[in-house]
């Protein structure tokens, strides 16, 4: 499938560096970041299936999504630097273990290689209870959201992947319910490992990574390397996004 992209263009010589969002993100959500990553070198964000402008599909299993990602990579021209966010990590994982020779280095960012007990059907809900036809601006569906999201931040985020012009969410709320179950799992039958450097990137008051994790990445990810940015939680990059970049500019760069 061919994805929607944002690129930043650069006079930076680093490797090009690909940001994959998390469920419910967008491309658009890691544009400041990847504005200012692209000093090093090009840097492309991208919409993944069923979010943002990129195709909608009855699908959305990780062996779909790294195949994605792989088509999009050579594209570009790999090997690549990827950034993973949740979802988005895990799927960048998947490809690092499938296609590794696409990838140079691997941020992922407050998730592991496991299947996750929770579920994110709530928000799901959430956002299919907002009545779109009582939305002129963002702030209108915000504060419809109020009512089951109290956190602003959670607000503000889902309300970016709304289309306020054509009244509709640019999530495919529909397939995301049904996949629910392979989007919190992980793909018990990927196997292998990836020999290059890859950083867990945690959030401090998370506990997406634990440390009864650890043994279980190192068996997929043998150079695997452990960090977590105090402060913050699940979405550690829209909490601190400064020393978030500190984080992935440091050990891309090493």
């Amino acid at each position: 499938m061919e994805l929607a992209t944002i690129s930043q263009n650069s006079d930076g010589d680093a490797p090009h560096l690909v940001i994959v969002h998390g469920l419910f993100g967008s491309a658009r959500n890691w544009g400041v970041i990847a504005k200012r990553l692209s000093d090093r070198g090009p840097v492309t964000a991208v919409d993944m299936r069923n979010h943002g402008q990129s195709p909608w599909s009855d699908s959305h299993s990780y062996a779909d999504l790294a195949g994605d990602l792989a088509d999009t990579i050579q594209a570009i021209g790999g090997p690549v630097d990827v950034v993973g966010h949740s979802m988005g990590g895990k799927a960048a994982m998947a490809l690092a273990l499938t296609r590794p020779e696409l990838v140079r280095r691997l941020v992922v960012a407050d998730i592991a290689p496991v299947t996750y007990s929770h579920s994110q059907m709530q928000y799901v809900e959430a956002m299919r209870a907002v009545d779109l036809s009582r939305v002129e601006k963002r702030a209108d569906a915000a504060a419809q959201l109020a009512d089951t999201v109290p956190e602003k931040t959670l607000q503000s985020f889902f309300t970016q992947s709304l289309d306020v012009a054509n009244r509709a969410w640019v999530l495919n709320l529909d397939v995301l319910a049904a996949e629910m179950d392979k989007i919190v799992g992980w793909p018990d039958d990927i196997e292998g490992t990836f020999e290059n450097p890859v950083l867990f990137l945690a959030g401090g008051d998370s506990d997406y990574v634990s440390r009864d994790n650890r043994d279980r990445i190192r068996g997929y990810f043998p150079k695997a390397r452990f960090a977590a940015l105090p402060g913050t939680g699940h979405w550690l990059h829209a909490e601190k996004p400064r020393e978030f970049e500190a984080s992935v500019r440091a050990f891309l760069d090493a």
